[in-house]
């Protein structure tokens, strides 16, 4: 656009400069506008996004628990005041009672460990009862013993009836425990019964201890008498000479079999209350027993059994064909299992 004079005067000439396009500066203005709203909108969402990452981190810390201790299945489990048909609990009538029940499998410390729980003053811990088929034969025999057992009907040596302040049993996996176990597991939430899992990490051991308890059963080396425990070092050593012949072809698919059997019942009892022990730390960390009583809610107490352990020492002293387990294990998942102690 020209440029236009203003005439005031006649003396005076005033210059005007042409003006500026408005749909320039409007689209200027504009440009500014959104690009400042971009940077304001990238701001705000990028520190919402870092808050809601804090916070779900912050929330996965606070709720993750210790690899070792599972917090919430420590706590103290529900408590109960049986009525039993066969006796009064006379002044033990307003103490409480809490159920337990110890799954594991054959050879694996559950005989020495239920004998440390009979120690303990306050504790009825039951015995083997389902070795008897009549027992778990169905879900109904199963649950009727149960109930006898919670209900302080059923009498062994170990029972301290009237004053029990824990009552349970030992039940191997293979009694009926994998059958059944959705039932069982309903049967243990809504009595609150807690399940104490006990288990072997070296199998080898486990494997060498069934052959050889296999074994005596028919030979019964202690003067025609067999004995799956044994309470003296001569007792220990005789059973101990025994060397069983160890099936090298079928030793790995044996293993692997056993740990899967206990990875399903860990796996179908996962909802229940419970613990998980393991017979080499037992044997080694006294204090562990400390965290059993706590969670079974007793005062706590030294634990004391008279039991002898059979084989001890190297494995490779204990069975027949060593070598050729030997050879098999080496370079395998399962080769520790050939120098452990325990």
């Amino acid at each position: 656009m020209a440029e236009y004079i203003c005439v005031l005067n006649k003396d005076s000439i005033i210059i005007k400069p042409a003006k500026k396009t408005p749909i320039l500066l409007r689209m200027i203005v504009l440009l500014f506008a959104m690009v400042c709203g971009v940077y304001i909108c990238s701001v705000c969402l990028k520190q919402i996004s870092t808050n809601s990452k804090i916070k779900i981190q912050d929330i996965q810390v606070i709720e993750r628990p210790s690899p070792d201790v599972d917090h919430e299945n420590l706590q103290i489990s529900s408590v109960h005041y049986p009525n039993p048909e066969t006796f009064t609990r006379a002044e033990c009538v307003h103490n409480p009672v809490r159920y337990f029940a110890i799954l594991s499998m054959q050879r694996s410390g559950s005989g020495w460990f239920e004998t440390l729980l009979n120690s303990h003053v306050n504790v009825s811990s039951n015995g083997e009862i389902f070795s008897v088929l009549d027992r778990r034969i169905n879900i109904s025999s199963i649950t009727q013993t149960l109930d006898k057992v919670y209900n302080l009907d059923w009498f062994t040596s170990a029972s301290k009836n009237e004053c029990s302040a824990a009552v349970g049993f030992k039940w191997m996996l293979n009694q009926g425990v994998m059958k059944h176990h959705k039932e069982i597991a309903d049967y243990f939430n809504h009595r609150g019964v807690s399940a104490i899992f006990l288990f072997r990490r070296n199998l080898l051991r486990r494997m060498v201890s069934v052959l050889a308890n296999s074994y005596d059963r028919h030979a019964k080396l202690l003067n025609g008498t067999h004995k799956s425990h044994v309470h003296s070092t001569e007792e220990a050593e005789t059973l101990a000479k025994y060397k069983p012949m160890i099936n090298s072809t079928l030793l790995i698919s044996d293993l692997k079999e056993a740990e899967i059997t206990a990875t399903k019942a860990l796996e179908y009892f996962n909802n229940t209350r419970h613990i998980v022990l393991y017979y080499e730390d037992l044997i080694k960390n006294p204090t562990k027993l400390k965290d059993v009583q706590a969670f079974l809610g007793l005062p706590v107490m030294d634990l004391t059994s008279c039991q002898v352990k059979i084989h001890k020492g190297s494995l490779s002293d204990h069975v027949m064909n060593w070598e050729d387990i030997n050879k098999t294990l080496n370079g395998t998942a399962y080769e520790s299992f050939l120098q452990a102690d325990y």
